[in-house]
């Protein structure tokens, strides 16, 4: 059920829909009754393209096509696979005087829930804590070989 996603995106909920897409995804791909609270990346396989792809279809819808998995994969080819350089363009580092570093989304997030300000491609986030698999698997998902999940089912 994704009407409260829908929701929360249409009324600039975004710091909150962030977390249930996390939360949706945990429980899609299995790892809910794993035990776990996070996705390991070799789950995402298991994540049905339906739901998958209507998640995108309201990130983009009420981000006016500013967010989703989708402009993710587009900055991740155009960044040709180097993560350093994919973070830089969606806005995921910040500088601590001459230091780079990526930003943090425990405690006080710095991660920018505003669809004016954000960067192309900033939300939704996923955690690169355990490595960068989990996001370039669910960037190469078989949803994203066509552009069927563009389609309102």
């Amino acid at each position: 059920d994704y009407v409260p996603l829908a929701t929360m995106l249409a009324t600039g909920q975004l710091a909150e829909a962030d977390q249930f897409t996390r939360d949706a995804l945990i429980e899609i791909a299995g790892s809910k009754e794993k035990g776990r609270d996070f996705v390991y990346w070799t789950e995402v396989k298991d994540i049905p393209s339906t739901d998958l792809a209507t998640i995108e279809r309201l990130w983009n819808k009420f981000s006016g096509g500013k967010f989703g998995y989708s402009v993710q994969k587009n900055i991740w080819k155009k960044s040709k696979g180097d993560f350093e350089v994919f973070c830089r363009k969606i806005g995921w580092t910040t500088k601590d005087g001459e230091v780079e570093r990526k930003k943090r989304w425990f405690g006080a997030s710095e991660f920018m829930y505003d669809v004016k300000k954000a960067p192309n491609g900033h939300l939704p986030l996923t955690s690169a804590l355990r490595g960068t698999s989990l996001i370039k698997q669910l960037l190469s998902h078989p949803v994203w070989d066509n552009d069927d999940w563009k389609k309102d089912p």
